[in-house]
């Protein structure tokens, strides 16, 4: 029981290292955060797109976070090691994050979906997943859920964890929308089979979408 509560510990500090870094990092576009724990120190890794705002001038904005962080979860000698993301499209929580914005703003969630998933394996994805769940017409109307899947996306067994997944909530003026992304990136190996290239749904192949389009049901 207690290397149980030990490993229950672990999974809620690096949770709510998650949700500090998503707040303090918000501008440097926080994709997902690795955390290697040793009996010298604690490795941080958080994966952005726009490294020098996590580093800051001359280390400032580095070092005043690996304090933070030591106060507010009593690590032993913290070390943040900063990644950039290689690339945008494949990472769970960067295209939720753009859903999240652009269903804020208004814009057709359908065309949305279709857009990003098409554009998810137009870089090599081997499959994906995207949910969204919510208040997605206008004032009044019954919450709905629309999800788009392609490609091999396991949904049990040890390769569930070769998924990368990701949740935001997004709040237009209608209600809350629950966003989810599921990709699996391109080159992983599965045990039990091998994943053949997809042709995309026309629908989904033809699909774009215009910055302040507006919406349409």
């Amino acid at each position: 029981m207690a290397s149980e509560r030990k490993f229950i510990e672990d999974l809620k500090v690096k949770y709510n290292i998650l949700r500090f870094m998503e707040k303090s990092l918000s501008r440097a576009g926080l994709s997902r955060v690795e955390i290697q724990k040793t009996p010298v120190i604690t490795r941080i890794t958080p994966y952005v797109t726009n490294p020098g705002r996590v580093i800051g001038r001359g280390g400032e904005t580095i070092d005043s976070l690996t304090d933070a962080m030591k106060k507010k979860f009593k690590l032993e000698n913290p070390q943040i090691s900063v990644a950039e993301v290689a690339n945008p499209k494949l990472e769970p929580r960067l295209v939720a994050r753009q859903l999240v914005n652009s269903l804020e703003r208004g814009i057709n969630p359908r065309r949305l979906i279709h857009t990003a998933a098409r554009e998810i394996m137009e870089q090599g994805a081997l499959g994906c997943e995207i949910i969204a769940k919510g208040k997605l017409a206008s004032k009044g109307a019954r919450a709905r859920k629309m999800k788009v899947r392609l490609g091999y996306l396991p949904k049990s067994g040890f390769a569930v964890s070769l998924v990368n997944e990701a949740k935001i909530a997004a709040y237009p003026k209608y209600g809350a929308i629950g966003v989810t992304v599921r990709i699996v990136p391109p080159g992983t190996k599965f045990p039990d089979r091998e994943i053949k290239a997809i042709a995309l749904p026309k629908q989904i192949a033809a699909s774009t979408i215009r910055s302040g389009a507006p919406r349409k049901f």
